[in-house]
């Protein structure tokens, strides 16, 4: 009904400028519009009827329908609708008017739209370079469909360096990073600093892209895809694992049994819980507060061993099949978990009470980092940074998906926008995790835990899934495809956002908060495959490319 009401209210603003819709399911509208009226459709959307932004998407379509698309995500969450706008651009001219200027979320979609797809945002408010290499040849744009998955492009320059913008008059250049002791995977800001205040940043990543969607639509089959989905994070795996899922499956028009769909929340609740103990002890961490950090661990570990135990695996939990799950919890498995949550609910009440009185870590988090409602929906922040903005959402809510819709629990919010916000979400969170996995514990079905799918999935049809991951909400998008695989598979963590808020996050605050305001974002990067080396002896600096390291490799195995 909502959906329908949407898209009587776009037709009658927008006319013809619509030029088709799509309602596969409830809570899910595809409307399919003239490129001309992207920057009007949005605007109305965003601003007006004040739906939140998720992502945008490129695809090269040319083979299907002889035109490339693009896509712009759009969430209305308390009405629990997602609205996918799209617009077919011509082969030979595929320009689209960037919607930067109304939706400023949009920046580094728009920018990894023109890299990988060659799509061009047409005023774009900041037209460089995000994801390719450095090196990088102009007009070779990997995930169009001309591009073989292993293309190595002629003319590619491994000693080409990034230019970085110039820093403000009067400014001294820090860089935070690639490596920096407090973080566990590379990240590149470059700070500007006025003595010892940050007055601007510029940030640069993406400095191993792994090719996953690239992989997915030439290589893997839709059941291969959820085992490398779950690769995309260390923390989030089954988050990426089950969106992928859904999104084949909305795509599809198939729904998982009952009991997969219990027991995938169990699994999220999980991932959940020791996601939310590493990370306030981590954050404690950074701010010198290393008893907690390892009451926090060993709280933590109980919760690694009974998901080795359901899983065989600690963490990569290989959950998930298109309609459906791998594997069953059985009587002994439940009563061991729900024994390691009694002692988790036990131990970690004790826990936030002395964290809410401690004045030293309330005096390094308070007034940091902060983020206000104004940033959260101009650029697009999701999960507890929203959230400790006062912002009210969250996709197992907003958006139900697997069980979340039979189970009871609150959203946890904070109004200080602050990383001490932050802290509090994600304490009190791991309270409601707990109720949420015994719910399910005593309201899972019986029955079977897949469907049996033995035809392939009828191709050109479209998916997207939100589900809540402990940093934000992930989103995936998936156009199915021939050969038993996606033609178009686009992910967005929610780190993809919450790091496009955090220049404005450290503006204006001293150089030494900068990491704990990092972290309570609690980011995910890429690894690299470069590294420097220097001698000891004789100083000297030396950058190893990739081509150095496999010589390097090659030759110690050669070796007698």
């Amino acid at each position: 009904m909502v959906a329908r009401q949407k898209l009587h209210f776009l037709k009658e603003r927008f006319g013809p400028a619509i030029r088709r819709a799509d309602l596969p399911a409830d809570g899910r509208l595809f409307v399919f519009i003239d490129p001309a009226a992207v920057v009007e459709v949005c605007r109305c959307l965003f601003r007006e009827l004040d739906a939140r932004y998720i992502i945008s998407i490129g695809s090269d379509d040319r083979p299907f329908s002889g035109d490339y698309l693009a896509a712009h995500h759009f969430a209305f969450d308390r009405e629990h609708l997602l609205v996918s706008v799209l617009a077919h651009l011509p082969a030979g001219n595929p320009r689209i008017h960037s919607i930067t200027g109304e939706v400023p979320a949009a920046n580094w979609a728009e920018r990894e739209m023109r890299d990988l797809v060659g799509i061009e945002p047409v005023g774009h408010c900041y037209p460089k370079r995000l994801v390719l290499p450095d090196g990088w040849p102009d007009g070779v744009h990997p995930l169009r469909k001309d591009v073989s998955w292993d293309h190595v492009p002629e003319g590619f320059d491994d000693s080409r360096e990034f230019k970085f913008d110039e820093p403000p008059p009067g400014c001294t250049v820090v860089p935070f990073g690639p490596f920096h002791p407090t973080l566990d995977e590379p990240a590149h800001f470059r700070l500007y600093l006025e003595g010892e205040m940050v007055r601007g940043c510029e940030y640069r990543g993406f400095m191993v892209h792994r090719g996953i969607e690239k992989l997915a639509e030439s290589v893997l089959t839709y059941n291969d895809i959820p085992m490398m989905a779950e690769r995309i994070c260390g923390i989030c795996g089954c988050v990426h694992n089950v969106c992928y899922a859904q999104a084949v499956e909305g795509a599809a028009a198939l729904r998982a049994p009952p009991r997969a769909e219990y027991l995938r929340t169990v699994m999220l609740e999980i991932e959940r819980l020791h996601s939310h103990l590493l990370w306030v002890g981590l954050a404690c961490h950074i701010v010198g507060f290393d008893t907690l950090f390892m009451q926090s661990f060993r709280i933590r570990e109980p919760v690694m061993w009974v998901a080795e135990k359901i899983s065989g695996n600690r963490k990569t939990y290989a959950l998930c099949l298109i309609g459906g799950v791998r594997w069953d919890l059985t009587p002994g498995l439940t009563a061991e978990l729900r024994a390691v949550l009694d002692k988790l609910e036990a131990e970690w009440r004790p826990v936030v009470a002395a964290v809410s009185k401690d004045k030293n870590l309330q005096e390094r988090t308070r007034g940091v980092g902060v983020a206000d409602k104004d940033l959260v929906k101009n650029a697009g922040l999701v999960g507890p940074v929203a959230r400790a903005a006062g912002v009210e959402i969250d996709a197992r809510r907003d958006h139900p998906y697997a069980a979340y819709d039979r189970v009871d629990f609150d959203v946890i919010t904070a109004d200080g926008c602050d990383v001490w916000s932050r802290v509090v979400v994600r304490m009190l969170e791991v309270f409601e995790s707990i109720r949420i996995i015994r719910q399910c514990l005593d309201r899972m079905e019986s029955g079977p835990i897949s469907l049996n799918l033995a035809d392939e999935l009828p191709p050109g049809r479209m998916g997207m899934s939100s589900v809540e991951a402990p940093r934000g909400e992930a989103h995936h998008f998936v156009i199915t495809g021939e050969n038993n695989r996606p033609r178009r598979w686009r992910v967005r963590a929610p780190t993809y956002q919450n790091l496009q808020g955090v220049p404005a996050m450290i503006k204006d605050q001293m150089l030494a908060d900068m990491t704990i305001s990092l972290g309570s974002i609690d980011p995910c990067f890429s690894c690299t495959d470069r590294v420097e080396t220097i001698d000891l002896a004789s100083g000297l600096a030396r950058v190893w490319s990739q081509a150095d390291l496999l010589q390097l490799v090659r030759n110690r195995k050669g070796r007698p």
